[in-house]
């Protein structure tokens, strides 16, 4: 069964904070970011629908892909990797962003041309260079699995399963990935021992350097699209030019989703190209050509150390038994041409 953290005094439901009365709200800090709290589930069969189709490798032409290879949940929701490996060992065109937080974020990709969870959760699958699958052959397949058809028949009370059925179950698993409770969320809350004083020193030069103009919310980004290279040109030989791809808007080139930083140790390397291989370097080249400043070591390292505060507690995944496949499913073809 699906496991989620434990909840806390206050509850999310809806989109909306509850608060049980235990904590009152004159606790918490007067800062533009906020804690992440805990989510509740509203329909737990859903979410083990999703958590299956996220884990099933069987949506992808080699049978051997899944949504976790790229978004791995014991990885901080990425895959570790400058960028991402597709069907047939094919180079991926950006980074891999975390799916940790992500239902947080005001669009998916870096270019923003998925409006939500449930438009992104087809978008790969259907992708040659990715899943390299298509969304009728993903139909097919789980039409043929006698489990899978049990499951959607109870979650939504038919027997006939669509590609609206498949994104919305993997866009509610995912919406329960969050990471609340890191020790920058205990000391929002007034935990005044929860980070140091060289911690408290990096969070205090990253607001006054500027750098919570663009991240800044509960995800500590997410929220807007940005240039890459406001002082200076960003060097990179990616092709991949931003949210122009989307909009054909000249004044997007090389605008990007500004990535969340919750959990930011876990996600290396950065960037949308993963250029940046560690934290230190990511903050010398933003500081640069975003802010026009050159961090000090000192700086640099207690900027770092802030950012390493913004680990939550991860969500805890029980992997699921997959329905077998009968012997009228379709199986993988990873060598096909």
């Amino acid at each position: 069964m699906f496991s989620c953290t434990p909840a806390s005094d206050d509850t999310q439901q809806g989109g909306k904070t509850e608060n049980s009365g235990n904590e009152g709200p004159a606790s918490l800090r007067n800062e533009p970011i906020k804690p992440i709290e805990p989510v509740v589930v509203a329909d737990p069969a859903l979410v083990e629908l999703g958590k299956k189709l996220y884990f099933d490798p069987r949506l992808s032409m080699s049978g051997f892909i899944s949504c976790n290879s790229c978004h791995n949940l014991s990885m901080g929701g990425s895959d570790n990797l400058k960028t991402s490996i597709g069907h047939r060992w094919t180079r991926g065109p950006v980074n891999a962003p975390t799916v940790l937080n992500s239902s947080m974020n005001i669009a998916q990709f870096w270019d923003g041309r998925a409006k939500d969870l449930k438009e992104q959760a087809g978008g790969p699958m259907a992708n040659p260079d990715e899943m390299a699958f298509s969304h009728e052959l993903a139909i097919q397949l789980l039409q043929s699995i006698p489990g899978y058809v049990e499951e959607f028949s109870t979650v939504f009370g038919t027997d006939q399963i669509d590609i609206d059925q498949l994104t919305q179950a993997i866009a509610a698993f995912e919406e329960t990935l969050v990471t609340p409770n890191s020790r920058f969320d205990q000391w929002l809350k007034g935990d005044d021992t929860a980070i140091t004083a060289e911690e408290l020193e990096g969070y205090e030069l990253f607001k006054s350097s500027g750098c919570i103009a663009c991240h800044y919310g509960s995800a500590l980004g997410g929220n807007s699209y940005q240039k890459m290279g406001v002082v200076e040109p960003y060097k990179t030989d990616s092709q991949v030019e931003g949210r122009i791809s989307v909009t054909g808007n000249e004044a997007d080139r090389f605008k990007f989703k500004v990535p969340i930083l919750r959990n930011v140790e876990l996600t290396y390397p950065y960037f949308h190209d993963g250029e940046a291989a560690t934290l230190k370097e990511a903050v010398e080249i933003m500081g640069r050509i975003q802010l026009g400043r050159v961090f000090s070591e000192d700086e640099n390292a207690k900027i770092v150390a802030f950012m390493k505060t913004l680990t939550g507690d991860q969500p805890r995944i029980e992997l699921p038994l997959l329905p077998p496949s009968s012997d009228d499913t379709p199986r993988p073809a990873p060598f096909d041409e």
